[in-house]
């Protein structure tokens, strides 16, 4: 059974911003595919755990599901401890485009922003 995450500005509420969810659909659309971001939260990195994102894909029994403009943004529920209350965008700059999570768990990151620590 696929769960539905609280309204995103509860404390467990994941959100998927604007920003993100368009970046989504264009690859989705580009590659004829569903408008689905998969989001975890796996070992390794340079401070201890790293952010997983894939495209696509269904809803497993222990996902957490969350949509904003049409995108689905899947969590699994081991990941949901790590990023309770994150936020997902999609940052362009001068340095390049990337998804990026601001994550209130997270006491320490690395300059990259793919990894953090608790």
């Amino acid at each position: 059974m696929t769960t539905t995450l609280p309204d995103p500005t509860s404390i467990a509420g994941v959100t998927l911003a604007s920003s993100a969810a368009a970046r989504v659909a264009a690859i989705a659309a580009k590659q004829n595919r569903p408008a689905v971001l998969r989001l975890a939260v796996e070992g390794g990195g340079c401070s201890g755990f790293q952010y997983k994102f894939e495209m696509g894909g269904e809803a497993e029994a222990d996902d957490l599901v969350t949509e904003t403009d049409g995108v689905r943004l899947l969590v699994d529920a081991m990941s949901l401890d790590l990023i309770a209350g994150a936020t997902v965008e999609y940052i362009e700059s001068l340095g390049g485009a990337a998804f990026r999570v601001t994550n209130p768990q997270a006491a320490s990151g690395c300059g990259c922003g793919a990894s953090f620590s608790v």
